[in-house]
């Protein structure tokens, strides 16, 4: 094997990984267990291994160097030497060739074989034997990377929290389909960048993506055999690298160039990141990087038995972020992400593991004590998925202030009451009204709540409508994955039908769930493609399904542009009157001595609700009355803010009702903005007196305004 860079310096500890800086490279890697660590430097192609250099130099756990000769390009990777003692928690195997943590950029593909576990697979002791085959040739390699980049005046939009429309989707369906991007850039960071991509999501009034899964990633095994592959991302092997399946280019830069544009257009992006555990899953998993780098303090193991991991998220192991320097990790790879690559937040996946002390979810712990006083990233939106596979998990409306939350109370009480089950009115008002039972208590406001009636995990809304059950057959599970609780209704047809009756129901009810989400305070997630009609042929878990069935169809029907031209009504609507997007929780009560309240609950007689009637098993209906008098907020500026009054109609009986509206002074009346019972929501054009009403129709919801407030 050629010396093929014959200089090697001492280099420094600090920065961790790969460091170009203009005249040649400094590598730093955290090990506190190793006994020797190897340097692995490879051809253009990473096919071939050039050179192994000794890393002599070791400082506070850090092994380092500095390569005078290096340059932006280079492939490397790592070999680290120590105990192969499972039961101690030490799982060194030199023979692998491992991924940088820290690595900036990750190329090629990992191909699958039995040499990428540090044991011999089929072995009698299992896990505690030692396999000594080389995995080389097919690991991925880590990409030395020049940072310079042109950013020019780019700056986050800062979008305020109670103004965003969040748009939640995935890199590669949103343009796969799409004929108007460009063939190369489909499904990549470049394609989301295009002008029709921009343009859909302006018009739409989107002010946020939501990235699914970027970070460099791996195909299960299990899938790969099976012809099938990790298509949401939720299976992380370096959290500073860009997955290279969604870059056209092929360059690091891609990523930043869309940030750039998304920018420029006025749109934040925010990533769903995955930090809870990575892609070695448990003690039968492959050594790809973490776990042969230094097992013992990467993944939180059994106390009694450490050859066994702790495991929160279902995916096999839980990163140790009891330890400061996998803490540590974490911290630099999500300022990384803010500082080089401008994202303007993070969603967290399982974030309750994230919050784990020894065992138990902890919201004084250290990782959101750190992320509380860091001047960066305290200063950047942070949604957490509240909840994990551990006892005690489940922590919807414990987060700490300065945090914000997938509300999955909303999700289930918005799909329910549609469908039409009983004794939810009461809670259907505290969901619509920004779910002060879960964050007043905290100080925290209604734009704590991330709204959203589906996600990627389950149904399309088209779906929810549609479907019983769920189909996951194509998943090759025979359908075991997945949820059976979806609160779904078919209307009659299980999946796609040429029943003119229930098509109707089913386009209703979609604008109705629509229409609610975007009327209800906090923020609300749209899940991309609902506003096209996107439909996964009823698969809830299609988490394996690189295909035409999670790809959007951008070639729209009739009734798809309707539905879209509906969304972008409502959006603009909800954009259009800050009463719908309030900073502040709603009182219930006179504001400052006003004669008017800032919401009132209606009756379909027109009269309030009392105490007692809220726990009516039979009410499905409901006026929401908002007073754009009594807002009670001001504008940057500190001017007070003024809206017109609303009254939200919601009836989810299948019967229709009159349903009476308050009395106006003379000359006004109760103008028609949207009926969810008509195409695109459109009303017939009409103002109707508080003393003549409205026939609101059997699974509908109406916006009227005051046609004389403001």
């Amino acid at each position: 094997m050629a010396n093929i860079l014959s200089a090697v310096w001492p280099g420094n500890p600090y920065p961790r990984g790969a460091t170009w800086d203009g005249e040649g490279v400094n590598f730093a890697l955290f090990s506190e267990h190793a006994e020797k660590v190897e340097l692995c430097l490879f051809d253009p192609t990473g096919r071939r291994e050039l050179q192994r250099i000794e890393v002599r130099e070791h400082t506070d756990q850090i092994w380092h160097c500095y390569l005078p000769d290096a340059r932006p390009g280079l492939l490397y990777g790592y070999r680290a030497y120590g105990p192969y003692d499972p039961a101690r928690g030490h799982r060194f195997n030199p023979n692998k060739l491992l991924l940088e943590p820290y690595a900036k950029d990750i190329v090629g593909n990992l191909r699958w074989s039995d040499s990428h576990f540090g044991y011999r697979i089929g072995h009698r002791n299992e896990d505690l034997s030692l396999d000594r085959r080389d995995n080389a040739a097919g690991m991925p390699k880590c990409r030395v990377i020049d940072p310079a980049f042109s950013w020019g005046d780019d700056r986050s939009p800062r979008i305020p929290w109670h103004d965003m429309v969040i748009y939640e989707l995935h890199v590669r369906g949103l343009t796969m389909r799409h004929p108007d991007v460009p063939p190369q850039l489909r499904g990549t960071y470049g394609g989301i960048a295009t002008g029709p991509v921009i343009e859909h999501l302006k018009r739409l009034g989107i002010t946020t993506v939501e990235l699914m899964p970027v970070h460099a990633f791996v195909d299960d095994r299990h899938l790969v055999e099976k012809g099938l592959r990790n298509y949401w991302g939720y299976n992380s092997i370096g959290f500073f690298a860009p997955d290279h399946r969604y870059s056209a280019s092929g360059v690091v830069s891609e990523f930043k160039t869309m940030v750039k544009t998304l920018h420029s257009a006025s749109i934040e992006v925010i990533l769903d990141v995955v930090y809870n555990h990575t892609a070695e899953g448990n003690h039968m998993g492959p050594t790809l990087s973490f776990r042969g780098i230094d097992n013992a303090a990467y993944y939180r193991l059994m106390p009694d038995d450490p050859r066994f991991y702790m495991d929160f998220t279902g995916c096999g192991n839980t990163l140790n972020l009891q330890h400061p320097r996998v803490l540590q990790l974490i911290m630099d790879s999500l300022r990384y992400w803010v500082l080089d690559m401008h994202v303007d937040g993070f969603r967290f996946d399982l974030a309750s593991a994230l919050a784990r002390e020894l065992h138990e979810v902890d919201r004084l712990g250290a990782f959101f004590d750190i992320l509380r006083q860091d001047p960066v990233l305290s200063q950047v939106k942070l949604i957490a998925e509240p909840w994990d596979l551990g006892e005690g998990g489940y922590q919807v409306g414990n987060f700490p202030i300065g945090w914000a939350e997938w509300n999955d109370r909303y999700r289930d009480t918005v799909r329910a009451y549609w469908k039409g089950d009983g004794g939810l009115i009461g809670e259907f008002a505290t969901r619509l009204t920004g779910s002060s039972d879960l964050y007043e208590h905290s100080s925290r406001k209604p734009y704590a709540s991330i709204n959203f009636v589906t996600a990627h995990d389950g149904f399309t809304l088209r779906d929810l409508v549609s479907y019983n059950g769920k189909h996951n057959e194509a998943n090759r599970e025979d359908n075991r994955d997945g949820n059976d609780n979806n609160l779904s209704w078919n209307y009659g047809a299980e999946g796609p039908t040429d029943n003119p009756d229930i098509n109707t129901q089913r386009a209703r009810q979609k604008r109705n769930l629509l229409a609610t989400l975007l009327f209800s305070q906090g923020v609300p997630m749209l899940l991309a493609g609902d506003e096209l009609g996107h439909s996964q042929s009823g698969n809830n878990n299609a988490y394996c399904q690189d295909s035409e069935l999670t790809w959007l169809d951008w070639d729209l029907s009739e009734e798809d542009r309707e539905l879209l031209a509906f969304v972008q009504r409502v959006i603009r609507l909800r954009r259009e009157h800050p009463v719908f997007h309030r900073r502040h929780f709603l009182q219930g009560k006179r504001i400052h001595g006003a004669d008017i309240k800032d919401i009132r609950w209606l009756k379909p007689d027109g009269t309030e609700m009392s105490d007692h009637e809220w726990d009516h098993d039979f009410a499905r209906s409901l006026g929401m009355y908002l007073s754009g008098e009594a807002l009670n907020e001001r504008d940057r500026r500190g001017r007070p803010i003024r809206d017109d009054n609303f009254i939200v109609l919601f009836n989810a009986h299948h019967e229709a009702l009159h349903f009476a509206l308050p009395d106006l002074p003379p000359g006004g009346c109760w103008q028609v903005l949207l009926d969810t019972q008509y195409k695109a929501g459109l009303a017939a054009d009409g103002c109707y007196a508080g003393d003549h009403g409205y026939e609101l129709q059997g699974r509908s919801l109406v916006l009227l305004m005051d046609s004389q407030s403001r």
